[in-house]
């Protein structure tokens, strides 16, 4: 077989290739072939060409050793260029069968270098370990390849055995070992190999200097970075610029890198194109996007055509500063794409949160029929797990493992990141305990994945297996666990992380941010204000954590005097604070600070949507104004699941329950699908405008139409709802069907309907299986207390309360309060603790006697639920805090404004009445939110019907 004819074979490197060379030496009838020939075609990159000229120049020249040598030289420098393996491997055995390999060191280094560049590392240390003799060209042939091939810890050890073996060392093999030190990272190596470099003499070396640069860089230590190039002498080399201006720009300094840049351009080095792209690095922070145009459009002015990398980098810098539109001009306007081209464009759709036109665009990927490597799979698995795409993203998984690509670390720990965020914990696990290697990542995603998921417990326990095997913890998988741990309401958990953090010094602002937050949710809420009185640079986030604390805790008033504490200390409210403090205002039905809010939304220009819109409609209904809330339902147009239930629960709290069965068929027909939530909503809605043949449909449809299993809640819904309606042994039958073992909220429900329809029999049962369930429960002891009570069995009742007694159980003090200009005032039963304490009890009085003469109001004394005489009874109900709140209302404010007030137990049936004739004969509307609805009172008469 003729040399000619190599181009087109491409025989692989076998043992057989040497001892059978493919190279017999035909004298053909040709034009002789100079060296210098041969050079021109290696140097024009013509494969073919130079490979017909180099078998005429060995046939027709005879050439001398020095001529073959510079022939091979040559000819092996364009495979290396072009990595063209399979012609090398032939020339390799020509080479072998010639005895030319061992008897030229020049030769077998030459093989060494092309075999590394062509990416061969095995054949590059088959070559290197027979050769009897090596030079240090040969070493740093060697090493280098292995640093160009991913092999760093291999070329370390070369270069150990290098400095054992005493071979001399020259400038060349410091770029390459140094090289090494940074891919792994490893300041110690990098550090000793510098020293070296110092000893040997070549420090003011300007590419070893470059190269320490860069080493430094990578090892986040810019400083050294820095020293090193500004005690540089000689700074005319563009390679030492573009090194340090490539190191603040991967370190993040954008600033720096670009202040480089500028003195670079005054010292008057020209630029390269290296240059531009590390100055684009730098410019990928949006704050300087400007010069990012700037530098394109120098670029436009210098070379109409931009080079490949250059115009990748442009794309990743418009793509980094939201400018995904030019960037993809940039894109289409590529003639050749590579695979950086490519993976730039598909991550810069994900940097933009367009993740479904990241997916789209991975198809056509796949449609092109492009290698798709490491970082398209890490890309489009991140794109499908943001967007819950479960379905997709196992078939990118298939397709990873088809390829064998689920054995690499980084596509691994980005799948169990998208089953995370796709909700599914099962192949998340399955893909974690398949690994063959685990890295710290790993764990920390699993763990993560399984406290986002509610999988506590196994967050907790994959932790002690952390623990156990010695990995590393840091702040983020510490986060994780009080996640975790918060979940589970478990304070003690809780501390034994909190002492985990200061044993271990792990504290950083955003743990201790979490603490406030997990000590809030255990409802340990001393602990929650210690740990945030202790932060001392508290942040927005410390501030809302503890506003959300005090909120969910039912402290609302704490949360709001802590906003006010907030505006002082100069922090500016976010949406996730102005959240908090809608919750707060909600649970004290304080319309104002509610309305003020709602301002801040607007001026802030915070979108009105999802979560916000929400809260607003949630703030409204518990402050009483329906009407509001139906309001920001109808401005809001794209409105999902959430809005939908928050605006069906508002009705139902407002006893509209027909209002509430309308917009739930409307969101059935705009194609939304109703979840637990939704039906519990309609069912509390039908419960409290006595729609009990619709509840009770919706109970059955909820399971047969939409197979949702109910909860426990939507059982107590139903026994509520019948209750209400005095169909208290139809409520009874229904608790005793259950398919399940009836819980304690459902005996509760039942419990308050025969207390309301002195159905004592029944009453009797479920107060029993109340404190036998929950004997720890003070509010389930009162309830019994009342029902014992209502039937005169005042024996039962003394033995509930020293039970409570004994257990420490405090009965829940009835409590009324009202908003008045800024302030919020509170009134307990018989309270004469406010300032005009006397001035309110004298028009009680008032209103009292006027209400006996004018609306024949008698007071129902049966509400009185304490072992006393008559008269006491009357007194008792006439010092209620309702009643204390609506005299001192009447007192404060101008005829004609209605009066809203919130309790936090439940009206009593006297109150109730008493109330309805205020609003008739002093002619008020008056707005009460109880424990259990809100009641419209107008005209002497109720929203409610007296259903309630």
């Amino acid at each position: 077989m003729a040399l000619q004819h190599i181009y087109s074979t491409s025989p692989t490197f076998t043992h057989s290739t040497f001892n059978n060379p493919p190279l017999p030496s035909p004298k053909l009838p040709q034009k002789p072939f100079n060296l210098h020939s041969l050079k021109e075609k290696c140097k024009q990159g013509q494969v073919k060409e130079a490979f017909i000229s180099f078998t005429k120049f060995i046939t027709y020249q005879n050439p001398s050793h020095v001529s073959l040598d510079e022939a091979y030289s040559s000819i092996l420098d364009l495979c290396a260029s072009r990595n063209s393996v399979a012609q090398a491997q032939q020339l390799h055995a020509h080479m072998v069968t010639s005895n030319l390999v061992s008897d030229s060191v020049f030769l077998s280094t030459k093989l060494v270098f092309m075999y590394g560049k062509c990416g061969h590392l095995s054949g590059a240390q088959k070559v290197f370990d027979e050769m009897p003799e090596r030079t240090v060209f040969t070493w740093n042939a060697m090493i280098g390849g292995c640093v160009t091939n991913g092999r760093p810890f291999r070329a370390l050890e070369l270069y150990r055995e290098m400095r054992v073996s005493d071979v001399p060392l020259d400038a060349h093999t410091f770029p390459s070992v140094l090289k090494a030190c940074s891919l792994l990272a490893n300041l110690d190596c990098g550090s000793e190999i510098h020293g070296f470099a110092v000893k040997c003499g070549f420090d003011s070396t300007v590419f070893v200097v470059n190269s320490l640069v860069a080493m430094y860089a990578k090892c986040d230590r810019i400083d050294e970075a820095r020293q090193l190039f500004d005690r540089m002498i000689d700074k005319k080399d563009v390679v030492s610029w573009n090194s340090i201006i490539s190191a603040y720009s991967a370190n993040g300094q954008s600033r720096e890198a670009i202040n480089i840049f500028r003195e670079m351009n005054k010292a008057g080095v020209a630029v390269n194109s290296y240059t531009i792209v590390g100055a684009l690095q730098a410019c990928e922070d949006p704050s300087f996007v400007k010069l990012g145009e700037e530098i394109h459009g120098v670029i436009l002015k210098a070379d109409q055509q931009l080079q490949l990398y250059v115009a990748n980098a442009l794309l990743v810098m418009y793509s980094s500063c939201g400018r995904i539109d030019e960037a993809l001009r940039i894109f289409h306007g590529i003639n050749e794409k590579d695979n950086v081209s490519w993976n730039s464009m598909l991550s810069g759709f994900i940097q933009n949160e367009l993740y479904t036109e990241a997916v789209e665009f991975f198809h056509e990927m796949c449609e092109m029929s492009l290698k798709i490597d490491e970082v398209s799979h890490v890309s489009v698995l991140s794109a499908l797990g943001r967007l819950g795409n479960l379905s997709n993203g196992m078939e990118v998984h298939a397709y990873a493992a088809k390829h064998g690509l689920v054995s690499n670390l980084q596509i691994a720990n980005t799948l169990m990141d998208m089953y995370a965020k796709c909700g599914n914990v099962s192949y998340m696990g399955q893909v974690f305990y398949n690994m063959a290697y685990k890295d710290f990542i790993s764990w920390t995603t699993v763990i993560a994945g399984n406290a986002q998921n509610s999988s506590y417990s196994e967050a907790l326990e994959l932790f002690r297996k952390v623990q156990s095997e010695g990995i590393k913890v840091d702040c983020m998988m510490i986060g994780s666990i009080l996640l975790a741990c918060g979940g589970l309401k478990s304070v003690s958990h809780t501390k034994q992380i909190h002492n985990y953090i200061i044993r271990r010094g792990l504290f950083d602002l955003v743990l201790e941010n979490s603490l406030v937050d997990v000590y809030g949710e255990c409802g340990e809420i001393n602990y929650a204000s210690q740990m945030f009185e202790t932060i001392k640079n508290k942040d927005v986030v410390s501030w809302t954590s503890m506003v959300s604390s005090f909120s969910c805790n039912g402290l609302a008033n704490e949360a709001l005097e802590l906003c006010h504490r907030m505006g002082e200390a100069g922090i500016e409210l976010d949406l996730v604070a102005l959240l908090s403090v809608l919750s707060a205002s909600a649970s004290l039905s304080t319309l104002k600070a509610g309305k003020e809010v709602h301002g801040l939304f607007i001026r802030k220009g915070f979108p009105l949507e999802r979560s916000s819109a929400s809260s607003l409609i949630d703030m409204y209904a518990r402050c009483g104004t329906v009407e509001n809330a139906c309001k920001i339902f109808d401005y809001v147009g794209n409105r999902d699941i959430v809005l939908y239930t928050s605006m069906i629960n508002a009705y139902g709290m407002h006893g509209q329950g027909k209002k509430a069965i309308s917009l739930f068929e409307k969101m059935i027909s705009s194609g939304l699908v109703p979840d637990h939530i939704t039906y519990l909503a309609l069912l509390y809605a039908c419960s409290h405008s006595g729609l009990i043949n619709e509840g009770r449909e919706f109970f059955r449809t909820m399971k047969s139409d939409y197979q949702l299993e109910p909860w426990t809640e939507h059982y107590a819904c139903v026994v509520d709802l019948l209750g209400r309606a005095n169909c208290v042994d139809d409520a009874y039958n229904f608790v005793k069907n259950m398919p399940i073992e009836p819980p304690s909220v459902v005996w509760c429900a039942l419990l308050g309907a025969c207390r309301v329809h002195s159905n004592f029999e029944i009453g009797e049962i479920a107060a029993r299986k109340l404190l036998e369930l929950e004997p720890q429960n003070p509010g389930n002891h009162v309830l019994v207390s009342n029902v014992f009570a209502a039937m005169g069995r005042w024996k039962d009742v003394d033995e509930v309360r020293m039970r409570m007694s004994s257990l420490g159980m405090k009965k829940k003090p009835a409590c009324s309060w009202i908003e008045i200009g800024n302030k919020i005032h509170a009134f307990r039963v018989q309270d004469k603790s406010h300032p005009q304490s006397i001035e309110i009890y004298s028009k009680v009085s008032q209103i009292t006697e006027r209400l006996e003469k004018e609306g024949r109001y008698l007071a129902d004394t049966k509400f009185v639920l304490h072992n006393m005489t008559e008269e006491e009874k009357k007194k008792m109900l006439y010092g209620h805090s309702e009643r204390l709140t609506i005299a001192y209302a009447l007192i404060v404010t101008s005829p004609g404004v209605p009066i809203r007030i919130t309790k936090n137990l439940r009206v009593c049936g006297d109150c109730h009445t008493f109330t309805k004739l205020v609003s008739k004969f002093i002619e008020r509307e008056i707005i009460v939110r109880d424990a259990n609805r809100f009641h419209h009172f107008k005209n002497g008469r109720c929203s409610c019907g007296d259903f309630w």
